[in-house]
């Protein structure tokens, strides 16, 4: 099975999880008094469906749709705007992995690999743009 489609299935068992973005959070959060700091004003309802769509949007890259919104994510993160270090990013991805691990039942430890491939090449984008 492609990486991808793994991905979409294992998210699909995530979204369906009520507190996965919850706890996402939560995990996220704890990882760095920096990351905490970022979202210090932040409206967590509304960042909880950009999470979502942003996931989203990693995995449609990595099955071959063009970068714009990734580029335009990157931007708006950059060191001229949000200052979202490239280091904070692998937090992301190890709490994102930890939820997933919490959330799916079904989880093969094939899956996480897929996830860990298709995120970093979306992730790689919005880090080149810092």
């Amino acid at each position: 099975m492609k990486d991808t489609n793994r991905v979409m299935q294992s998210y699909g068992r995530c979204c369906a999880s009520p507190n996965f973005f919850d706890d996402f959070y939560a995990s996220f959060l704890t990882s760095s008094p920096a990351i905490r700091e970022k979202f210090v004003r932040t409206d967590m309802t509304a960042q909880k469906q950009l999470l979502r769509a942003g996931i989203l949007n990693l995995v449609l890259f990595a099955r071959g749709m063009p970068d714009t919104k990734l580029r335009a994510l990157g931007k708006s993160h950059s060191r001229a705007h949000l200052d979202i270090r490239p280091e904070l990013y692998d937090l992301w991805i190890e709490a994102l992995l930890k939820t997933i691990g919490q959330h799916d039942g079904e989880l093969e430890k094939q899956d996480l690999q897929a996830w860990r491939t298709v995120l970093n090449k979306g992730i790689d984008v919005i880090k080149a743009a810092y």
